[in-house]
């Protein structure tokens, strides 16, 4: 799926658990389109509710950082994106990822 392995869903679905104010996350960008390559960087954008810069950049941090995930990942707030270009693309391009899907992992 948009070409990460389960366990790389597992991984991003488990650092998105640690942050209830997310609600929603979404895949965008090549990803999304099915035009990635193999070194692609996963974009991702958030929803939910009192989600600030602070949420963000820990999550970013968490992905890039803290979880054996071999990609590079740009999160931003949805709600934030002042760009309407870019929100037009998350809202007509963008792929929903279940949160509370279980990938048969355990941690």
């Amino acid at each position: 799926m948009y070409g990460l392995l389960d366990r790389d869903l597992y991984w991003i679905r488990k650092a998105v658990s640690n942050y209830p104010e997310i609600t929603e996350l979404l895949v965008f960008g090549s990803r999304a389109m099915g035009n990635y390559k193999k070194g692609s960087d996963v974009d991702l954008a958030i929803k939910g509710y009192q989600i600030d810069r602070r949420t963000v950049n820990r999550l970013s941090d968490d992905l890039n950082e803290e979880y054996p995930l071999p990609y590079f990942f740009d999160v931003v707030h949805y709600e934030s994106i002042s760009n309407e270009e870019l929100k037009r693309h998350i809202d007509t391009m963008a792929k929903v990822v279940q949160l509370t899907e279980h990938d048969g992992l355990s941690d």
